[in-house]
């Protein structure tokens, strides 16, 4: 048993630092797939090892160090974008079936966590066995926007920013429905982060695609350097408010 909690507290700053995060794995998964042109392959074995990095030093910390927590949620995001355009593009599932296998891992992990400890309490988090359930569940979760995101802007053609609104819609009600209904708030939360995933992807996808299709074409590289400056700044703002609350 560990004596310290390991994982960040569910407040709006988490919330937004989840959708930087998750247009950061966006842009750079792209960056190191398309724009260096390693492939999917290649990207998944770069990002899989940069996860499998930060993951085992978050494991081996004693208690939740913001920069290394957000560092392993980057991490999750940027081998999910890898994982999921793998199985769509590569495999040649396609968005939907891609979503559903990506779905059916997420449903499968939170099944799991949920028969060995009877709750799927995302915070805190003390034990690692615990902690490794959280982790694999996040990775599916952020694997399956991707592909979600990308089923809302290519196989229904909707466009970047339509595809943001409605996830972003979604989100909102998430938001009304914790507040306004006694809706189990754990249940509320998954569905919070499975579509802050998409939304975020959605966003990426606006800031780096070409004009001619609905984007900014901002380019990975520079749209991956906005969302990292962005990010680190959320993350000296969370170290900021973790130290305040601890001297207390």
């Amino acid at each position: 048993m560990r004596t310290a909690n390991k994982v960040a507290s569910v407040t709006i700053l988490f919330w937004l630092m989840k959708i930087i995060a998750t247009t950061l794995g966006e842009t750079l998964g792209d960056f190191i797939s398309m724009t260096l042109n390693l492939g999917y392959a290649t990207g998944i074995f770069v990002t899989l090892l940069f996860f499998i990095f930060v993951l085992s030093l978050q494991l081996i910390l004693k208690k939740y160090i913001p920069a290394v927590y957000w560092m392993v949620i980057i991490g999750t995001t940027t081998l999910g974008t890898e994982i999921s355009d793998f199985i769509d593009r590569t495999l040649k599932t396609g968005y939907l079936i891609g979503s559903l296998i990506l779905f059916s891992g997420l449903v499968i992990s939170l099944f799991l966590w949920y028969k060995k400890y009877k709750n799927l309490e995302v915070y805190p988090i003390f034990e690692r066995n615990k902690e490794l359930y959280y982790w694999t569940a996040i990775l599916f979760s952020n694997s399956l926007g991707t592909a979600f995101g990308d089923f809302l802007s290519d196989n229904l053609g909707m466009g970047y920013l339509t595809g943001a609104f409605i996830t972003g819609l979604i989100i909102l009600i998430v938001v009304v429905l914790h507040y306004f209904t006694k809706i189990n708030h754990v249940i509320l939360f998954w569905i919070a982060f499975v579509f802050t995933r998409p939304f975020g992807a959605t966003f990426g996808d606006l800031l780096t695609k070409p004009i001619a299709k609905g984007g900014l074409d901002l380019g990975t590289l520079n749209a991956s350097m906005i969302s990292l400056a962005l990010m680190v700044l959320m993350i000296i703002i969370s170290q900021r408010k973790h130290n305040k609350e601890a001297s207390f």
